[in-house]
């Protein structure tokens, strides 16, 4: 049985607070190691995609920029979703305060977003690619392409900032308190 000496809060001066957990170091050291390489793989292979589409005029198709605005989107939560996941997930408690919690959720919702967007954007290409292939170059140009994708992009941002103001406003998530 714990004694009240053997077990550590996080916010010390509240016996509400979520307990800290104890990880044997090399569990915790390897599964940090694990999602950095996660993340690195991610960032890297992204860079890569939008290095070779932006570069070589040739790739400059509607289809690939579709493939561009994913590789973006996975771009964001490789640098950002998946390492502030990481810590959240392994450190038992949240020390970024509650500001930093409200804005991760919101850039976790918005990159998540963006990725099945860009998604629906690519099989409605495809789809239309398929079903009527001597009129799709005529229907899907580079302009209406990029305007599809700023429209896109746009109502997520918009619709996130809406979803996360009210999820913020109503419930901060207990993590996030002290």
């Amino acid at each position: 049985m714990e004694t009240q000496e053997d077990v550590q809060y996080c916010f010390q001066d509240r016996n509400s607070s979520c307990r800290k957990s104890s990880l044997s170091t090399s569990i915790y050291i390897t599964l940090y190691i694990f999602f950095s390489l996660i993340s690195a793989v991610t960032v890297f292979l992204n860079i890569l995609v939008i290095i070779s589409i932006s570069h070589f005029k040739q790739l400059h198709t509607p289809t690939n920029l579709l493939i561009l605005s994913l590789a973006v989107a996975d771009l964001l939560v490789g640098l950002i979703v998946i390492p502030v996941t990481t810590v959240a997930l392994m450190e038992p408690c949240w020390d970024f305060g509650e500001y930093f919690c409200g804005f991760y959720f919101y850039i976790s919702f918005l990159c998540s977003s963006l990725s099945v967007g860009s998604l629906v954007l690519i099989s409605i290409d495809r789809y239309v690619a398929v079903c009527d292939p001597l009129l799709y170059h005529s229907k899907i140009t580079i302009t209406r392409m990029m305007c599809c994708i700023s429209i896109t992009w746009c109502f997520y941002i918009i619709y996130n900032a809406a979803i996360a103001k009210i999820f913020i406003n109503v419930q901060v998530p207990s993590r996030c308190l002290k």
